[in-house]
This record gives C-alpha cells, sequence and structure tokens, in this order.
C-alpha cells in the first residue's frame, strides 16, 4: 500500500465562526449555495494507486477495485497490496479516447463471482460519425473481451457524452447520456442522446418504462454524469450546466428535465427544476454516492469532494486539494475518489493520477 498521506483542512474555526453560526447562515434561497457558509470537513486522506492515466468509473469487488481508464485501458489493484495492472480491452468496435469521449462507465454484474462479466460504455466511430455503445465483457486473466452488444448509435461527441453507469436497486441498468453538443436532442425523446436510460441487464426494455418500447427514463439532460439511489429507492443524478448552474436532480421516469428550455430557477409547464444548482459557480459535477442522508459529489472544475444534505440542502468540503475529482464511491463509511489531473484540463502532479480513500 501505498504511504498513506494526511492533509489536515481548515476548520471554521479559524474565521472565528462556529458550526451553529454556519449553519443559521446558510441561505437557502432559490436552493443555490451561499459560499461563505460552507464548511470544510477536516478527513484523512490515504493514497492506494498512482501514475494511473485519467480513470473515469471506480468498481469493487471484495478487497479489489476495477478503475476504467479513458484511454482504452482497465485497472485491477487490490486494497493495501500497492500493485496496480494494467488491463486490456478488446472490443469490435475500437475506443475512440478523443474530447471527453472513450472508456467511459463499467459496472460488474451482479454474479460477477460465477461469470467474471462487466459491462462497460464506451466511445467509438461509425461511418464519421462519433456515438457510444454499451456492451458485456468477459474478464479472462488480463484481458476484458467483448462477448455481446447492449446497445450502440448512442449519438456522442467531442463534448457531452454523459457515460455513467449503475445498477439500481431494481436490479435494472442505468445509464446517463449526454447531448453530444446537439441541445435540441434532449428534448426529443426519440433520439437517444440528453437521457437517462433504462434497460434489463440483458439488454431489452423494461416492460414498465415510461415510454412504450424505449430506453428512455428520463428527458431533457444536458450531460449527466452522476447516478446514485438512497435508502427509499430514489434515484439522484448530477448534471452539468451551460453557464454554471450545475444542477443535482431528483429523477423520476418519464420526466422531462428543462435542457435547452430551462435551466436554475427558470420554469416552464411540463419541466422540472432541479432540487438544487451551483447558481453562478461552476462545479462540473462528476460522479455520485449516497451514505446516510448525504450525497457526495466528485467535481471537477470545483477540484472538490462535496456533500450535499438533502434534508437541509446543505453544502459541505469533504475534501480539496487534489485537483480534479471524477468519480465517487463509498462503502463502511470510507469514501474512495480519482484524479482527473491528466484530462487535458487539470495540472498534473507528481505520481497523478491517484486513486484517494477518505475516512467520513
Amino acid at each position: 500500500m501505498y504511504k498513506g498521506i494526511k492533509y489536515f483542512l481548515l476548520l471554521l474555526a479559524l474565521t472565528g465562526c462556529s458550526l451553529e453560526d454556519s449553519q443559521n447562515s446558510r441561505e437557502q434561497k432559490n436552493n443555490t449555495i451561499d459560499e461563505e457558509a460552507i464548511e470544510t470537513i477536516s478527513s484523512t486522506v490515504d493514497v492506494l494507486a498512482t501514475n494511473l492515466h485519467i480513470p473515469w468509473t471506480i468498481t469493487k469487488h471484495d478487497e479489489t477495485f476495477y478503475l476504467t481508464q479513458r484511454d482504452g485501458q482497465i485497472i485491477e489493484t487490490v486494497a493495501g497490496s500497492g500493485s496496480v495492472k494494467t488491463q486490456q480491452l478488446s472490443v469490435t468496435k475500437d475506443v475512440l479516447h478523443e474530447g471527453e469521449g472513450g472508456l467511459l462507465g463499467f459496472v460488474l454484474t451482479p454474479n460477477f463471482d460465477s461469470t467474471q462479466q462487466a459491462i462497460a460504455y464506451h466511445t467509438y466511430v461509425q461511418e464519421n460519425m462519433t456515438q457510444n455503445r454499451v456492451v458485456v465483457l468477459q474478464k479472462n486473466g488480463d484481458t476484458w473481451k467483448e462477448t455481446n452488444v447492449l446497445l450502440e448509435d448512442i449519438p456522442g461527441g467531442q463534448i457531452h457524452n454523459g457515460g455513467r453507469m449503475r445498477i439500481g436497486p431494481d436490479g435494472m441498468l442505468y445509464i446517463t447520456t449526454g447531448d453530444s453538443g446537439h441541445s435540441e436532442l434532449a428534448q426529443n425523446k426519440n433520439s437517444l442522446a440528453g437521457k437517462i436510460l433504462r434497460m434489463n441487464l440483458d439488454g431489452t426494455i423494461p416492460k414498465d418504462n415510461p415510454f412504450p418500447n424505449s430506453y428512455v427514463y428520463s428527458y431533457g439532460h444536458r450531460n449527466p454524469q452522476g447516478l446514485a439511489w438512497d435508502e427509499e429507492g430514489r434515484l439522484y443524478s448530477t448534471e452539468h450546466g451551460q453557464t454554471a448552474h450545475d444542477e443535482i436532480n431528483l429523477i423520476k421516469p418519464g420526466q422531462n428535465y428543462g435542457w435547452p428550455v430551462i435551466q436554475g430557477d427558470e420554469e416552464a409547464p411540463g419541466m422540472i427544476s432541479p432540487l438544487f444548482h451551483t447558481g453562478e459557480d461552476t462545479w462540473a459535477p462528476s460522479g455520485i454516492d449516497y451514505n446516510n442522508g448525504k450525497l457526495y459529489i466528485a467535481t471537477l472544475r470545483d477540484s472538490r469532494i462535496r456533500s450535499f444534505d438533502l434534508t437541509t440542502r446543505s453544502v459541505d468540503i469533504i475534501h480539496e486539494n487534489s485537483g480534479r475529482m471524477r468519480d465517487v464511491y463509498i462503502e463502511d463509511s470510507r469514501l474512495f475518489t480519482i484524479t482527473n489531473n491528466r484530462d487535458g484540463r487539470g495540472q498534473p502532479r507528481k505520481d497523478d493520477d491517484k486513486l484517494l480513500k477518505i475516512d467520513l
């Protein structure tokens, strides 16, 4: 295991404010944030792996992590071992690592012990068009080989490919897709762009999806990159805004979340405004997870791990000073996260990118 690094962050005490004073001074108006009221939580950070290259998704089985890298590789590392294996991906259509595209979402199947299978989301080119696809992978030694295609022809581009995948409490696969830089597609229910999709694990359309014979679960999204459920089965998603106004949305089947017609506090008939948005500040939120009444959010532009309390709508900083943060995975009061300082928009530091563990 790499030697643990401890970061001791400044508490509000340095500003002369008590926790109670800070909470009392929060402005809940318009569900936006008051930066002066945000507190920083002191935590211990351990570095579990270094010298990664644009990791995108964290998955974990027992004590083994599997991380996708946007250039088309999968990293395997065992917690505490200090060893990192680079595994190859064998797919029938080459991974296009360009712009924000590449090898993105990755989930292990529920019966991974026996099948050694996973599901991946990646960008590719078909007839000079950038697209995304969802495929089943079989692990054999240090190679993951495509064995089945669940869905193809998801619009892609240099930007806004979405790409987050999670298996929900209902056993269904949920997939976020971006508008691919063509905002009008988000409102087109016949397009797979700018949506949250839902499918059976064999790639078929669930009979109880909101629109007949359609994978579309919700629409009107710009570039959603986070999915998480609370203990009541409520689904939340993070989404990149156009000019700040990044969003946290409570996702309900068949609903329209407004892009590109509304954003922030704007309203329109038949469209759902966000549960929370960042106002004039930019987070560029990516992966999220849920724990004990709070969403934990990895932010890229904002370069922090933040928590959002679903009851009080308050925001805290859980971790900072590691650069761009891409994904969050929580287990047993331990938060695992990855940096993305080599994605072309960050400032790489020694040993970047990294897999980190934070004790909540």
